[in-house]
């Protein structure tokens, strides 16, 4: 005579010992992932979001542009020249998303037609973000262009 067996106290066995290896598994390895802060002071940086906004809008308005010649591989940066005539001083940064080691800074040393270009071939290849922050005339200015920088 053939008995059947009962597999629902089999299968309600199984299924938890499942779900508690794999939220152990997602434990492992959300405890294990290091991720790079894109600064250090992350915080400081949110609470001044609203002068970037500022910034960004006044910079749009100015005509300001930064171009990448993947070519020569030179970056353009170009000012209007209104801004030279004033009380004027600026960085460049080139940031690496992918490492912030690699990150760059330069001064913002325009010519007297409001252009500066960086010979960036010498890089690393890959996404980076150049980004020029000045102060002319007492406003602050911030303008951001992603560029691909590709080995020759």
């Amino acid at each position: 005579m053939k008995t059947n067996r009962n597999l629902w106290p089999l299968g309600i066995f199984v299924t938890f010992g499942l779900f508690f290896i794999g939220m152990a598994t997602v434990v492992v390895i959300a405890a294990t992932h290091r991720e790079h802060l894109v600064n250090a002071n992350y915080y400081e940086q949110e609470l001044k979001f609203q002068d970037q906004i500022n910034s960004v809008d006044r910079t749009q308005k100015s005509g300001a542009t930064i171009a990448y010649d993947s070519r020569t591989g030179e970056l353009t940066l170009a000012l209007p020249p209104a801004h030279l005539t004033q009380k004027f001083s600026g960085v460049i940064q080139l940031y690496r998303p992918a490492a912030p080691d690699l990150d760059r800074e330069f001064l913002l040393e325009p010519k007297s037609d409001g252009t500066q270009t960086l010979n960036v071939s010498k890089l690393a290849a890959g996404l980076w973000v150049a980004r020029a922050k000045w102060v002319a005339n007492g406003e602050n200015y911030f303008l951001e262009q992603k560029i691909t920088i590709t080995t020759n």
